[in-house]
């Protein structure tokens, strides 16, 4: 029988611990948080992250993730 159960790290969100699944991409992290992609501007350990390698980078124990979402308006 395999052993199914998923393993957890801690990472930092805009200075907030949050539990994802070893192995998450910042894709599945924006996914889960339900943020709109397209409306976003991510840092990862204090460097930019371009949208077109959020699929490919996995996040590790202790990254410590920013999170800024522009708001339209006038």
């Amino acid at each position: 029988m395999q052993d199914t159960s998923a393993v957890n790290i801690t990472v930092i969100v805009n200075g907030e611990a949050r539990q994802v699944p070893e192995g998450e991409t910042i894709a599945g992290l924006v996914s889960t948080m339900e943020l709109d992609p397209e409306r976003l501007a991510i840092e990862l350990d204090r460097r930019i992250v371009k949208r077109a390698q959020w699929a490919a980078m996995r996040l590790r124990a202790g990254a410590q993730l920013e999170i800024v979402q522009f708001v339209g308006g006038g």
